[in-house]
């Protein structure tokens, strides 16, 4: 397995990724939208998510495919993000058809980003405009780290951030992750640069340092952001990404053995403060040739992926004013 040539996301064919962000406010959106409606599922292992239109994704519910999904900032006002997001894609004409109307399918996640030293106190919520102008951007390629719903993203110690991955398998079949690092938990190992998903890079994408030198007590395993700063900020929240004909059920299967993913790229992960979530996404392109061992191939790529991305997210933070915690670079770069 190698990475895809942009080892983004979006080396699944047919999806594009949108960032908008305020950085005064330490916040921002980030869009996946697909060329046509995608079959999604949602997995949610962490004890304080925040969601929005995540009951119709189970297996049972009426609507097959979407039209969107939405990673925010901004806690309870982030959810506004989605809003916006359907607005533009009303007037653009998409939609699941009831009668002579379409409504626009739109789920979402939000992080909790209020207490990092941004600026909160706005007027008008931001975050409406802020959905419609990450889809606005949405393209091929686009920002890691301080970006999109990254931008006010904090772990326990260092920025957390926007991250992303991809990975095409032996059979042709391509796998991405996207991801909002912000977890109570470290991304390093204890005081080290090193990162807990060192055994899972590819091709140096957060350093190439490998595992630390020196052993890490399990008291640095156990290192929430309650310890190190007063402000604390939770969740990660994901979605992974198949080329391959998957049912939602499928799928739902694919955004749980996702979650692998967190458990090995953060310590500790899916917390009672985190509100941790995965999407799986499929655009249905490619069938699958075995559907058992690809399944077991397609679960154990995303959480590779999302490991990835999570260490690429605060690998790639860069500093700005007011942070309450430094950016990976600043603390260990140069190493």
């Amino acid at each position: 397995m190698q990475p895809g040539p942009r080892n983004l996301i979006t080396d699944v064919a047919g999806l594009r990724v949108g960032n908008a962000e305020d950085h005064k406010v330490k916040s921002g959106v980030t869009v996946l939208i697909g060329d046509k409606p995608f079959v999604a599922a949602v997995d949610v292992m962490g004890g304080a998510p925040g969601t929005r239109e995540t009951d119709l994704l189970a297996p049972d519910k009426l609507v097959e495919a979407i039209d969107a999904l939405v990673l925010s900032g901004g806690s309870a006002f982030g959810l506004d993000a989605g809003s916006g997001v359907t607005d533009a894609l009303a007037r653009a004409g998409r939609g699941f058809e009831v009668g002579p109307v379409r409504v626009p399918i739109v789920p979402g996640a939000i992080i909790f980003d209020l207490i990092n030293g941004g600026d909160k106190q706005w007027g008008t919520n931001p975050y409406r405009g802020l959905g419609e102008q990450a889809l606005e951007n949405a393209a091929e390629d686009f920002a890691l780290g301080t970006a999109g719903a990254g931008t006010g993203a904090l772990t326990a110690g260092l920025k957390g951030g926007l991250g992303s991955a991809s990975l095409v398998l032996e059979n042709g079949i391509t796998v991405g992750a996207l991801v909002v690092a912000n977890p109570t938990g470290t991304v390093t190992m204890g005081p080290h640069p090193n990162f807990w998903a060192n055994a899972f890079e590819m091709n140096g994408e957060f350093g190439g340092l490998g595992p630390a030198g020196e052993p890490v007590s399990f008291a640095e395993t156990a290192m929430t952001k309650a310890q190190v700063m007063a402000e604390i900020a939770n969740t990660t929240i994901a979605i992974v990404a198949t080329d391959a004909v998957l049912t939602k059920a499928q799928a739902k299967r694919m955004a749980v053995a996702a979650h692998d993913g967190m458990g090995r790229a953060i310590s500790p992960a899916h917390t009672p403060v985190d509100g941790d979530l995965i999407f799986a996404v499929s655009t249905g392109e490619k069938a699958l040739q075995d559907p058992l061992a690809d399944a077991i191939a397609l679960g154990h790529a995303a959480s590779v992926c999302l490991a990835r991305a999570i260490a690429r997210a605060v690998y790639l933070a860069s500093p700005a004013p007011g942070d309450l915690a430094p950016s990976w670079q600043e603390k260990f770069g140069g190493r």
